[in-house]
C-alpha cells in the first residue's frame, strides 16, 4: 500500500484560502447573524475541501473520517461545559442569583469606573480559580447585566470581563493553559509565570488605562430615577437577598479547591435550582405556569424548564425582561454546532499534515530571534483561527519550535511565554474557536462586537513581539552564541 504524499504549500493553502473567502462572503451576506448558521456551513465546506485535497494526496476517506471524529472528540469537554453553563445561567436567573448580583452591582459600581472595576474583579476571580470560563459564566453574566442597567456598552463591558478573566487565567498556577505551555516548551511552571510578568503586567496596565478612559468619557444615559425603577422591578420580581449569592460562593469554593470545571458548573446549576425552590417559590410556580399540577410537581417543572430552556422574564418592563430572559442548555446548541464544524475543519488539516506544512513554511522565513518570536506569535494566532482550539495553538507551536529555540541558544521560558501571550490570549477573539464561541454565547455579545475592546488580549501579543524584536527580557542559555541564521 502506497504511503500518502506530503502536502505541498499550495495544498495547505487551498482549504485555508477557501475558508477565508467563504467567511468573508458569509459576513458580507449575513452580517452579525453569520455565526447563527452561515459560518457553520462555511467551516463544513472548508473541511470538505481539505478532505478532497487529502484524498488527492493518498489519504483514505475512512482515515479522514476517523481523524474528524477524534478531533471533534477533543472538543466534547468544552461542549459539555457549554451545556452546563447554559443550565447554570437559567437556574441562577430563576434563583435570583443573577438579579441579586445586578441589584447590588447597581448600588455599588460607579458608571465612570465600571469597566475598570469589572476588569479587576474578573482578574482577581480568575487568578484565584484559574478558569476564565468559570468567571465569565458566573460574574461575567451579572456584570453584563449591571452594565446594561447603568446604560453602558455591553460590548465594552464584555471586553473588560474577558480581559480580566484571561489575565487571571494566564497568570494563575491553577490554570490548565498556564501549566500546559511550560510543559510543552520544556520549562517549569513558576519560571514560566515569573517570565510572563514582563509582558503581562504592562499589557494589563495599558488595558486598565484604556478602560478608565472609556469609562470617564462614557455618555451614561441612565439617570437615578431609571436606576431606581430597575432596582424596584428586580425587587418586585425576586426576593433580593444575600442568600441568593450562595450558589456563586459555592462555585468559587469548588473551583478554588481544584474541582474540574464541568462538575463544578453542573453542580452550580443544580444547586441554583435548589436555591430557587427555597428563595423564589412564587417565581418558580409562575414560570412553570401549570396550575393543574401539585405545587411540588409545578416547581420541579419550573426548575427543569430553566435548566433546559433558560429563564423567561415577564415583569412587563421591556428592559428587565430583555436583560433576564436567557440561558438554558438549548441556547448553546448553535454555538456547539459552530464548535463541531470548526473542529472538523481543523482535524482534517492537522491529520493530513497541511497544518504542519504551513508552520514549517513560516519557520523557514524566520532568520533572526525577533523574526522567530514573530513567527511563533503568528503561528499561534493562525492555529487558533484554523484549528479553532487554544490547546492545539499551544501544543503544536510548542512542539514545532522547541528544538529551534534550543538550537539558537534561547531559554525554553521564552517560548512558553510567547505561546501563552499569543496562543492563549487570542483564542477568544476567533468566533468559531471554542473560547470565542463560549464567550459570545455566555456573555450574549458577538465575538466581532467585543473584539475591539478586549484590550489586554490584543495588546499582550504586540508587547511580546516588541520584546522579541528588541531582545528585551529574551534570555539566552549561558555559553550559547546566537544563531543569526536559521538553517
Amino acid at each position: 500500500m502506497n504511503r500518502p504524499k506530503e502536502p505541498t504549500l499550495i495544498d495547505a493553502l487551498i482549504p485555508v484560502v477557501s475558508l477565508i473567502l467563504m467567511l468573508f462572503l458569509s459576513v458580507k451576506l449575513f452580517g452579525s447573524d453569520s455565526s447563527a448558521g452561515p459560518n457553520q456551513i462555511v467551516l463544513t465546506l472548508g473541511a470538505a475541501i481539505a478532505a478532497i485535497v487529502a484524498i488527492q494526496n493518498g489519504h483514505s476517506w475512512n482515515d479522514i473520517l476517523a481523524a474528524i471524529v477524534d478531533g471533534i472528540g477533543t472538543s466534547m469537554g468544552a461542549v459539555l461545559i457549554l451545556l452546563a453553563v447554559g443550565g447554570l445561567i437559567g437556574t441562577w436567573l430563576l434563583a435570583g442569583t443573577v438579579p441579586a448580583l445586578i441589584y447590588y452591582g447597581l448600588e455599588i459600581l460607579s458608571p465612570q469606573w465600571f469597566y475598570v472595576a469589572a476588569c479587576i474583579i474578573c482578574a482577581i476571580a480568575a487568578l484565584s480559580t484559574g478558569s476564565s470560563w468559570t468567571v465569565a459564566g458566573t460574574l461575567g453574566v451579572a456584570l453584563i447585566g449591571v452594565a446594561l442597567g447603568l446604560g453602558l456598552s455591553a460590548e465594552i463591558a464584555a471586553g473588560a470581563i474577558i480581559s480580566g478573566a484571561y489575565f487571571g487565567d494566564k497568570m494563575s498556577p491553577l490554570s490548565d493553559t498556564t501549566n500546559l505551555a511550560p510543559a510543552v516548551a520544556g520549562t517549569d511552571l513558576f519560571t514560566h509565570i515569573r517570565h510572563m510578568v514582563w509582558t503581562t503586567l504592562p499589557s494589563f496596565t495599558i488595558a486598565l488605562i484604556l478602560f478608565a478612559a472609556l469609562g470617564l468619557g462614557a455618555d451614561v444615559q441612565s439617570d437615578s430615577s431609571s436606576l431606581q425603577a430597575l432596582k424596584t422591578t428586580l425587587g418586585d420580581a425576586f426576593n433580593i437577598t444575600p442568600l441568593a449569592l450562595i450558589p456563586l460562593v459555592v462555585v468559587f469554593v469548588m473551583a478554588f479547591r481544584k474541582v474540574p470545571p464541568l462538575p463544578t458548573i453542573l453542580f452550580g446549576a443544580l444547586f441554583g435550582g435548589f436555591v430557587a425552590l427555597v428563595l423564589q417559590p412564587e417565581a418558580v410556580l409562575a414560570y412553570a405556569d401549570s396550575p393543574d399540577l401539585t405545587p411540588a410537581l409545578a416547581m420541579t417543572k419550573g426548575v427543569w424548564l430553566a435548566l433546559a430552556n433558560g429563564y423567561s422574564s415577564s415583569t412587563g418592563v421591556p428592559e428587565v425582561d430583555n436583560l433576564l430572559s436567557r440561558g438554558g442548555m438549548s441556547s448553546m446548541l448553535v454555538t456547539i454546532w459552530l464548535i463541531l464544524s470548526a473542529m472538523a475543519f481543523g482535524a482534517v488539516l492537522e491529520y493530513s499534515g497541511m497544518l504542519l506544512r504551513l508552520v514549517r513554511s513560516a519557520l523557514a522565513a524566520a532568520k533572526s530571534t525577533g523574526a522567530l518570536i514573530v513567527t511563533v506569535v503568528l503561528s499561534c494566532i493562525g492555529i487558533n483561527i484554523i484549528a479553532a482550539d487554544q490547546y492545539i495553538a499551544i501544543v503544536l507551536p510548542g512542539k514545532m519550535y522547541k528544538a529551534e529555540f534550543q538550537r539558537r541558544g534561547l531559554k525554553p521560558k521564552n517560548l512558553s511565554r510567547v505561546i501563552e501571550d499569543s496562543g492563549t490570549l487570542t483564542s477568544p477573539l476567533v468566533p468559531w474557536n471554542t473560547c470565542g464561541a463560549y464567550m459570545a454565547a455566555t456573555l450574549g455579545v458577538a465575538t466581532f462586537a467585543y473584539l475591539p475592546f478586549v484590550f489586554f488580549n490584543l495588546i499582550n501579543p504586540v508587547v511580546s513581539i516588541i520584546y522579541g524584536i528588541t531582545g528585551f527580557t529574551i534570555e539566552r542559555i549561558e555559553g550559547e552564541p546566537e544563531a543569526a541564521i536559521a538553517q
